[in-house]
């Protein structure tokens, strides 16, 4: 251990987490370019060629150029996945959009509900026709 001292070992570490950093956001602004739509097939080609080219000055520059738009190209992605996830739920579980429960399968539940009540008891045969009724108008 008296080859490699513990100051070299920490300035080690430093430099390759940085290095893994440096990767990350390098992919992440490929994935930009890429995902960016206001941006044409000439503009795109340009911001890869630079960003490889000469990697530290071209992902600097897009950062200061085109970060608050890559910003929210981010939220806008995380809203769309939010609400095809949400959609996604409410399909699942056969309610309406409103979030009312007005969907197909309501009808069925209650009618379920009903008939327990009224196999414990509850409710009243005479109650439960009425109730089914309504449930079925």
């Amino acid at each position: 251990m008296d080859d490699y001292p513990l100051l070299n070992v920490f300035w080690t570490m430093l430099w390759f987490f940085l290095w893994i950093m440096w990767l990350f956001l390098l992919f992440k602004i490929v994935m930009d370019i890429f995902r960016d739509d206001g941006l044409s097939g000439w503009g795109k080609a340009g911001w890869l060629i630079f960003c490889i080219v000469l990697p530290f000055l071209g992902v600097l520059v897009y950062v200061i150029a085109r970060g608050k738009g890559m910003g929210q190209r981010d939220v806008k992605q995380a809203r769309e996945n939010e609400a095809a996830f949400q959609d996604y739920i409410r399909k699942a579980a056969g309610t309406a959009p409103g979030g009312g429960g007005g969907g197909q399968g309501s009808g069925v539940d209650e009618l379920a509900r009903l008939t327990e009540l009224r196999d414990r008891g509850a409710i009243t045969d005479e109650e439960f026709e009425r109730a089914k009724a309504k449930v079925l108008s």
